[in-house]
């Protein structure tokens, strides 16, 4: 069977989560798949990381990277002449093709845009809301990435529930414990922070609930027995400043740590170094951040709604992200209690590995095949 994959989002945007998922579904189909054939649309670039196997093409796309992904990203008859069987699109089936020759399977991962159209970029928003419903029609299946995912996709697109199937996520493979000091250290060198510090990583979105975060941060600063931080990573989103303000408003200039963009190869030293991992969105299609923590055996507080507790299970520790006095509480406690951080830890290792990107590549293959055979 011949599989083709629009593959841009492994390349354009590796460190987040789309770009993450598409590279590594790429690398682990490489691994396991050796009797179909796969043609990769990617940019003109080195893929020597992806190691192509022998069944494996590559089809150069001279496309400039877009300062937004969202903007310009229709490739219209590329899969021309190509003897594909099943086309798979990654990134929420945007770019997909407008000439249909082959059963289409998209990858969608949330339905967020429905659900909380204030928290989107005007940009994605505007696109998201002229191409999904031209999209939706004709794809033959919709992959996602949870179960919660797939009810909230079948009830607000109006899809068959039965062509709705999920592949989870999983940690990558750099994501595993070191050894702490040494990771403090390079923090402290760094990036300046020399006191135990509580992390978030992820997007700076309203439906992250930073604000949230700082707020409960300030309740416990003068609780601690010892100096600590909250250090925040990602690039710096259109809610940044209302972040660093409330930070100054609560008298939190210097212990509210913003570091910008971070190296996707340093996330692990970051996760290793902090104390605690807190994650108290308001929505997630997954939530890949908080098992990257648990990975390198990071206690992690999270979120009670959404898809968070399906993937996280019994090995988080729960807020109601709604309510600041109860993150502040259970960020209190996992500070103060050593032997339930310690517990809480080897927990997170535990969940963690329960998720492969072996078996995520697994079953999409076998969502391809079953599509691509009919």
């Amino acid at each position: 069977m011949n599989i083709g994959i629009d593959a841009r989002a492994a390349r354009w945007y590796r460190g987040t989560g789309i770009g993450t998922y598409t590279y590594q579904l790429i690398y682990n189909i490489n691994l396991m798949d050796k009797i179909n054939r796969y043609l990769l649309f990617l940019p003109d670039e080195n893929h020597s990381d992806l190691n192509p196997g022998d069944n494996i093409d590559i089809r150069a796309i001279a496309e400039d990277k877009k300062e937004n992904f969202w903007e310009e990203i229709d490739i219209p008859n590329i899969l021309k002449d190509t003897g594909i069987d099943v086309y798979l699109v990654p990134q929420n089936g945007i770019g997909l093709p407008k000439e249909k020759k082959c059963p289409f399977i998209i990858t969608l991962h949330d339905v967020i845009p429905y659900r909380m159209p204030e928290t989107v970029g005007p940009q994605y928003m505007k696109i998201y809301a002229k191409e999904i419903p031209e999209i939706i029609p004709m794809t033959d299946a919709i992959i996602t990435v949870s179960n919660y995912s797939r009810e909230d996709i079948a009830k607000s697109l109006n899809y068959p529930l039965d062509k709705i199937f999920v592949t989870p996520l999983a940690a990558e493979d750099i994501y595993f414990p070191r050894n702490k000091s040494v990771c403090r250290e390079f923090i402290k060198r760094n990036y300046g922070v020399n006191d135990k510090f509580i992390l978030y990583v992820g997007g700076f979105s309203p439906r992250k609930n930073i604000k949230g975060l700082i707020q409960a941060f300030s309740l416990i600063k003068s609780k601690l027995r010892e100096p600590f931080k909250l250090v925040i990573l990602g690039k710096k989103g259109r809610s940044y400043y209302d972040y660093r303000d409330t930070a100054y408003e609560l008298g939190l200039k210097d212990d509210v740590i913003f570091t910008g963009y971070v190296p996707v190869e340093e996330l692990p030293i970051f996760y290793n170094a902090a104390h605690i991992f807190c994650y108290p969105s308001f929505y997630e299609g997954f939530g890949l951040p908080p098992l990257e923590a648990m990975a390198c055996g990071t206690p992690t507080i999270a979120s009670n709604v959404t898809s968070i507790p399906e993937v996280l299970g019994d090995d988080a520790v729960y807020i109601d992200p709604q309510d600041v006095n109860d993150i502040s509480k259970k960020l209190l406690n996992l500070i103060e209690d050593k032997d339930f951080h310690l517990q809480m830890s080897f927990k997170g290792l535990r969940r963690s590995s329960m998720y492969s990107w072996k078996r995520t590549a697994v079953e999409t293959i076998q969502v391809l095949t079953k599509l691509g055979g009919k």
